[in-house]
């Protein structure tokens, strides 16, 4: 690469200054000078606008090949590396084993910094805590086995919003500090003002002050050197200018590189960087101030970097006394290192996070959190198959240590969907927000790695069935034939159905022992020419089940023993404007044993769902809506990925509602096709809502309390925004409930603001969202995240004479019952499903980031309705339940009349309904336990060659429950650990680690922040029980437990 003519002589000019004896007060500072801590960095999208592999060959491979090089010419040089996934690709693809030397030297002497080590910057809105830890254990697994080193300190500058659960994260990963940026432009400009940008941060309700963290909110110039030097049409402090795609310019030469320093621009530049110095410094209580130097893409040529910035650095320090301001080269950890060193005494921040984000007026970020549903859907379908594979391989090792599977290629699969589940959390992925080739990438990942997943768990099946098959010769008669086997990856038994499309309705079903099993048959949704076919299947924790079937002969269908067949009601279409000239109500039921829904046939829309137990009736009406956007910048503000900004109020999407009852035994599905008009052939939009009838014998609890919603939605029309309305009389005063990342949850009360009212009222739902009043709940589960919000309501009058129609038996039977004229308040939960967008702001279109997003989208919700005690108990085991379905594998097995009953069946785990087991997993690392000793063997060069270490298990464990949520679950909870791994050979020894296991406990020391006297609650329960890491020996009995409260 060829560089500017001008470079020797900045390195001349450096080399005098740094040697010169004014500038040995680089580190100095004197009392009442400011204390610069320039932090040099570069932002790395894992994805955005270009692929990983494009970012790789234009300029990120290069930002660790240059920095390594010129952080080992210049010993007071410092950088700070934050995404793992593009340093492990320069690691094993680009670096030399010289460049790898360096890099450990570098590592030890602290110059080059590893902040928050995970794989990505992941986003804080949209994403699951579980993918949260996994992404951050792949990232700290890597950097511990390689250097030694565990990071200690988060840099989240770019995520669109800071959720209250990423300070506990972060803590229980053992991190001294927390640094964010992004929160609403008017807050922060109330926290500059008053010097409360540092603050320590409590953000788990049940934790509170034992995992606390300090934390730090950058100033409005955020994680970018500020760009405007008065004395220059260029930006300024980025001398290496812009990165070039798709190949780096051969002449070295990049737009928009600043202008460098010379003798005539070097008092220029330094009174430019003091007055900012001095400007930040204004808006914080030290006199420390963190300079970040670097922004998107940066340092791909840290030579022409480091050789304009050293003699600036210089000059400041050498004329410190002019300007009362020292400078100096910092990692992340020296400036937080500073601080804590200062005697001064911290503000604290209860459990509130810091969502939703505006960065003006009308630019409120709430459209991501709906932007590219399917890929949001497809990411936690693959995090929640990950789950299932990795309890399914760690039994199935520990179970079968010499089985017929290569343990090391079994690993490499489950590895590969790692990487891409951990990728995709990046806040640039999962949020929706990038271009439609990065989309593609993320997809093609996840579906690779779903793939191998997949065929690990058909292979760890198929090598048991044969190890059967030798145990238990075949009987005279036996054959094979179409099995389901599914699998529960929770440590809890499960009673639920589970759905195989099948080509005929005329099949049965029957278990291991050949016993028939209860199911149930009803044409699909997808296609005319197949089936759904609904098993009920009891499946206890971590085990599986085989369920056979067949074709049904004469007999078993006289004798009932063949699936029931349901049967379809057609209610025809029905217009919601003709509905008004109705004087009466006719009303029927769809019932099971929890719930009674009413149909309004008049509308073909849900009236209300009663809660039979309590006998307590909530006004229920789901519609569909759609925002109208803006695309022309010209007529005012637009919605993109990012940004919501909605002309006006939410009309109706569809005038004409058509209805389907499919009515059986078991399953009782409400189809409703909603049409724009009558005229229109096809709908668009179709909501399948499901209940379940269990038969007497199986514990349906779970089941029964729930009613399962499938949604289908698209293609929209182009700048359409498409919602859920779930009107209600639940008088929740507009407060709304959501979850952060699926660990606890917010209370959101509606606000009113100048600008943009209705964007700034829609939060991230990643799991749940609920409303209350004093008698009942309303909770909705979901298996992706969405934007959600509690917005206006309105009066209606209604003068109602109901008819009912019980649906009972195939048979309809009416009766009708008078009311009085009342009036009812609405109150509407509003939730955005789906989002079509295009507009002609020039940046979108040169990034390609419009999202004229053309798919259909199919999100699934549970409702849960009833009063507030029954719906606590039963929300937490429900969405694990929805977030962990069993796994259902097809395959041609061998038919035995008496084939044992499935993997661990008979002494299966089984947790308290209060904790999850939130992973069983072995991560194959291959250090020692022992940190001295594995340093050791780093220093000297050891490493294990012998492959993966399949001994140690991680074992992760999740209180569900919030201190005081409820009076019983929320109780602490012993866990023994004989009884849940008796099935997995001799716990020899158990360790309790940070978070992500690279910590022993005993060994985390985190800091402590001086704050005001804080009056906690006492609160001891945790919710997460941090990793056990267990190593076990095979053909030994358990002898020991580990009990933590």
């Amino acid at each position: 690469m060829r560089l500017p003519a001008w470079l020797p002589l900045l390195w001349l000019l450096s080399l005098w200054l740094l040697l010169s004896p004014r500038a040995k007060g680089l580190r100095g500072r004197e009392p009442g000078r400011l204390r610069a801590f320039v932090v040099p960095h570069s932002h790395m999208d894992v994805g955005w606008v270009y692929t990983v592999q494009e970012s790789m060959q234009a300029y990120a491979a290069n930002v660790y090949t240059s920095v390594t090089e010129e952080l080992s010419r210049g010993k007071q040089r410092k950088f700070i590396a934050v995404e793992q996934e593009f340093f492990r690709l320069w690691w094993s693809r680009v670096a030399t084993d010289i460049q790898k030397q360096q890099v450990h030297q570098l590592v030890k002497e602290g110059r080059l910094e590893f902040i928050i080590g995970g794989q990505v910057m992941h986003d804080e809105a949209v994403t699951h805590i579980d993918d949260q830890i996994l992404q951050l254990t792949e990232g700290h697994g890597f950097l511990y086995e390689t250097f030694g080193v565990r990071p200690q300190f988060s840099w989240h500058v770019d995520p669109f919003g800071a959720s209250a659960a990423t300070p506990t994260l972060f803590s229980l990963a053992g991190f001294n500090a927390h640094l964010i940026s992004r929160i609403d432009y008017d807050l922060k400009e109330d926290m500059q003002k008053a010097k409360k940008l540092q603050f320590v941060w409590r953000g788990s309700p049940s934790l509170a002050e034992s995992q606390e963290i300090f934390t730090h909110v950058m100033d409005q110039y955020s994680y970018c050197t500020p760009s405007y030097l008065p004395f220059s049409n260029r930006s300024g402090f980025y001398w290496n200018g812009i990165a070039v795609f798709p190949n780096p310019p051969e002449d070295g030469i990049y737009p928009n590189m600043s202008v460098p320093v010379t003798d005539a621009s070097l008092r220029l530049y330094a009174q430019t960087m003091v007055a900012n110095i001095k400007e930040r410094a204004a808006w914080f209580r030290t006199q420390d101030v963190l300079w970040p130097w670097g922004c998107d893409k940066q340092f791909f040529n840290s030579s022409v970097q480091f050789a304009n910035m050293d003699p600036l650095l210089a000059y400041i320090n050498n004329h410190s006394e002019e300007f009362g301001v020292t400078v100096e080269y910092a990692t992340l950890g020296d400036y937080f290192r500073a601080l804590h060193d200062r005697d001064v005494t911290w503000s604290t921040r209860n459990q509130q996070d810091f969502l939703p984000y505006s960065s003006e007026p009308f630019q409120s970020w709430t459209g991501f959190y709906t932007s590219r549903s399917s890929l949001k859907g497809i990411a936690r379908r693959a995090s929640s198959l990950l789950y299932a594979g990795e309890s399914m391989f760690t039994q199935y090792v520990r179970k079968k240590p010499q089985g017929g599977l290569s343990t090391a290629e079994s690993l490499e699969q489950l590895r590969q969907l790692r990487w891409a589940v951990a990728e995709v959390q990046h806040h640039d992925g999962i949020t929706g927000t990038e271009s439609p080739k990065v989309n593609d990438m993320y997809l093609h990942n996840l579906i690779e790695g779903m793939f191998a997943v997949k065929k690990l768990m058909v292979s760890i099946i198929s090598d048991i069935f044969r190890a059967e098959k030798k145990e238990e010769p075949a009987k005279p008669g036996s054959e094979e034939g179409p099995c389901a086997v599914v699998y529960n990856p929770l440590a809890w038994t499960i009673t639920t159905f589970v759905t195989v499309t099948v080509g005929s309705p005329h099949v049965t079903v029957f278990d291991e022992l050949g016993r028939p099993v209860p199911a149930q048959i009803q044409n699909s949704t997808d296609s005319q020419f197949t089936y759904d076919l609904y098993i009920l299947a009891t499946i206890k924790g971590l085990s599986y089940r085989r369920y056979y079937i067949k074709a049904a002969d004469k007999f078993e269908e006289a004798h009932q023993k063949s699936a029931s067949i349901a049967r379809v009601f057609h209610f025809g279409r029905k217009s919601k404007k003709s509905s008004s000239q109705v004087s009466c109500k006719q009303l029927f039921p769809v019932i099971n044993d929890c719930y009674s829904i009413l149909m309004d046939q008049a509308t073909n829309l849900m009236h209300s769902i009663t809660e039979r137990e309590s006998n307590q009736t909530i006004q229920v009406t789901q519609q569909f809506l759609e925002y109208k956007v803006n695309a022309d910048l010209e007529h005012g503000p637009i919605s993109d990925n990012y940004l919501f900004t909605p002309d006006g109020s939410a009309v109706q999407a569809s005038d004409v509602v058509g209805l389907e009852i499919v009515a059986g035994k078991l399953v009782t599905e409400i189809r409703q096709y909603f049409y724009r008009n009558f005229t229109e052939k096809d709908y668009a939009y179709a909501v399948y809502s499901r209940i379940y009838n269990t038969p007497q014998g199986y514990d349906g609890k779970l089941l029964c309390h729930r009613i399962e919603q499938v949604y289908r939605v698209g293609p929209l029309e182009l700048n359409r925004e498409a919602i859920l309305r779930t009107s209600t009389d639940l008088n929740n005063r507009q407060v709304l409930y959501t979850d952060n990342n699926g660990y606890q949850i917010q209370k959101r009360t509606y606000k009113t603001y100048v600008n943009n009212t209705v964007a700034r009222n829609y939060y991230p739902m990643v799991q749940t969202a609920f409303i209350e009043d004093n008698r009942s709940n309303l909770v909705l589960l979901s298996e992706r995240s969405h934007g959600v919000s509690s917005q206006g309501n309105g009066q209606i009058e209604v003068k109602e004479r109901k008819i009912f129609f019980l649906l009972f038996s195939c048979l309809l039977r009416e009766i009708e019952e008078e009311m009085t004229t009342h009036v009812t308040l609405f109150f509407f939960l509003q939730v955005m499903l789906h989002r079509r967008l295009w507009n002609n702001f020039e940046w979108d279109l040169n990034y390609n980031l419009t999202l004229n997003d053309t798919s259909v989208v199919q999100p699934i919700f549970w409702l849960l309705v009833g009063p507030k005690p029954v719906t606590t108990a039963l929300y937490q085991m429900s969405r694990m339940a929805l977030e962990h379905r069993p796994v259902v594998i097809l395959e041609e097995l061998p038919i035995h009349s008496q084939m044992p009953l499935g993997y661990l069946q008979k002494d299966a785990p089984a947790l308290p309904p209060n904790l999850h087991l939130q992973i069983l997993s072995i991560p194959g690392w291959q250090y020692s336990l022992n940190h001295t000793e594995h340093l050791q063997n780093l220093q000297k060069g050891h490493r294990k060659e012998s492959g993966p270490d399949l001994s140690r298990v991680l074992l992760r464990i999740c209180h569900l429950y919030e201190v005081g949520e409820d009076p019983d679950l929320s109780q602490p909870v012993t866990v023994d650990l004989k009884s849940l791994l008796q099935n997995m050979g001799t716990v020899a020894l158990v360790e309790e680690r940070s978070l992500t296991g690279t910590w022993d406990v005993k060994d985390l020391n985190r800091w402590k922040w001086k704050t005001a006297k804080f009056e906690g609650q006492g609160l001891r329960n945790h919710r997460f029980l941090p990793f056990l890491s267990v190593p076990l020996r095979s053909f030994e009995t358990l002898g020991s437990y580990f009990a933590s409260s």
